[in-house]
């Protein structure tokens, strides 16, 4: 199966038995893996963030620490021990060398990850979703998903993300891609209405699917956008994976209705309780020709995100990512191929989740011809979008920027309802830039000691 050089398999086999090492005893051992994998990291793929990990996990009273032992505490063994196998060492280390190979070789992004849609069928119709307008009509076939994942792991790519539509709709097939490539990664944004005993038995044999479960607040903010009885369904989805001692996170999308939940000490406390170990935050994009701009995230409420996970990051035992306003650690936007890149379920290979716009599609062209062709490429060319990386969009925080890479590379609207101009999309986040913008400088001259003045504020 596996397309790894002698060289890879040989990293991976010791890896691997680091992993079997830190099992043994994981209260002694835990701070130790660090020095196996800095061994192992010779090319300096992930070194940057070494020390740091090393020092939170040196701290047994640390919230980070207590975050790894519950792993081991919650988390089915088996579980617990290819996931290890698959995200760090074949996602983040080998393919990480291969990635940088790749890049080297074609002078493209190659992306760490890759979102796909199995399909734009959903059970739900959550109000502000696109994928609510294009019901069951399109969709990517099982031969289409496999050829797409054959093709990313050649490049390095061992991470796979599923969104939609629901892509549960189509969990068979994912559970089958799972067995396939049982050295990748895969998880999936998922409303977890369809998580049932079978699923939950099925992730437990594969042992490599991971659920980032959507949930906007309690019941109210959950039922609010996406129908009644949907917050009741998710808490038994959560209640069932923590039963069978299966990982999974939450997937937040924090809007003018819902910050103030979503971003509270409260609701975090009870995300962990139900035994959620990550969550991934998300503002909400005014995506589709009627989408509705009102639940746009003020820049109150989006400094508020900005304290508040930071906050959690060093008192909450649980992982949690911030698309937005974590540009500052990545050094911007991540799409484009940069670290991601989002296929629809029609096939149109889109520079990320909330930009509609393509000039590639995966039934007529590989991913490597994707990344060399003009839309991807104007990514590369014009990342960062700006300096200061609280402001990494180029779409949200950067007006223009989108409608001109759209337009120089002749990219088209994949909307397949109702095709939206690259202008007016951008229009709607004009206000919300213009506001957001004196915060986001501010922000960064505390953080970092310099201004942003007009000469450094684009590449």
């Amino acid at each position: 199966m596996s397309e790894k050089t002698i060289i890879e398999s040989m990293q991976s086999y010791g890896l691997k038995k680091v992993i079997e090492y830190l099992d043994s005893d994981p209260d002694n051992n835990i701070p130790k893996i660090i020095d196996w994998v800095e061994r192992f990291d010779r090319d300096g793929v992930v070194s940057r963030q070494m020390g740091t990990v090393k020092e939170v996990l040196g701290n047994t009273d640390s919230n980070w620490y207590k975050l790894v032992k519950s792993l081991y505490t919650d988390i089915d063994p088996d579980v617990r021990k290819k996931l290890f196998e698959n995200f760090l060492i074949n996602a983040t280390i080998i393919g990480g060398k291969r990635q940088n190979k790749s890049r080297e070789e074609n002078n493209c992004n190659i992306p760490w990850a890759i979102l796909m849609d199995p399909t734009s069928a959903c059970n739900l119709h959550c109000t502000g979703c696109w994928a609510a307008e294009y019901g069951n009509k399109m969709n990517m076939d099982f031969d289409t998903l496999d050829s797409i994942i054959t093709q990313g792991k050649k490049l390095g790519t061992y991470m796979y993300i599923y969104s939609g539509g629901e892509p549960l709709v189509r969990k068979d097939d994912i559970i089958k891609l799972c067995e396939k490539h049982d050295d990748c990664a895969f998880l999936a944004f998922t409303n977890s209405t369809l998580i049932d005993e079978k699923f939950a038995d099925d992730m437990l044999r594969v042992k490599n699917f991971v659920p980032a479960i959507s949930i906007e607040g309690f019941e109210e903010e959950t039922d609010f956008r996406r129908g009644d009885g949907t917050y009741n369904a998710v808490v038994r989805a959560m209640e069932l994976l923590k039963s069978k001692k299966l990982p999974f996170g939450i997937s937040c999308c924090y809007t003018s209705k819902n910050t103030d939940v979503i971003g509270s000490e409260k609701y975090i406390d009870d995300m962990i309780a139900k035994g959620a170990k990550f969550a991934w935050f998300f503002t909400y994009m005014p995506v589709g020709s009627g989408a509705v701009t009102d639940l746009l995230a003020t820049a109150p409420q989006r400094e508020y995100m900005y304290h508040q996970i930071r906050e959690f990051r060093k008192t909450k035992p649980i992982f949690t990512m911030d698309f937005w306003n974590d540009g500052e650690y990545v050094k911007g936007c991540i799409a484009g191929g940069r670290n991601y890149l989002h296929i629809n379920a029609n096939g149109d290979i889109e520079p990320c989740a909330f930009i509609h716009y393509s000039d590639t599609n995966i039934h007529e062209n590989t991913l490597l011809q994707a990344y060399k062709n003009p839309l991807f490429m104007q990514y590369k060319e014009n990342q960062p979008f700006n300096d200061n990386h609280l402001r990494p969009c180029p779409l949200l925080d950067n007006p223009g920027r989108l409608a001109d890479m759209v337009e120089k590379s002749e990219a088209k609207s994949t909307d397949m309802e109702s095709p939206e101009d690259v202008r007016e999309l951008s229009a709607k986040c004009y206000n919300v830039a213009e506001n957001w913008e004196p915060v986001a400088n501010e922000l960064w001259e505390e953080s970092h000691g310099c201004s942003q003045c007009a000469g450094c504020q684009t590449k």
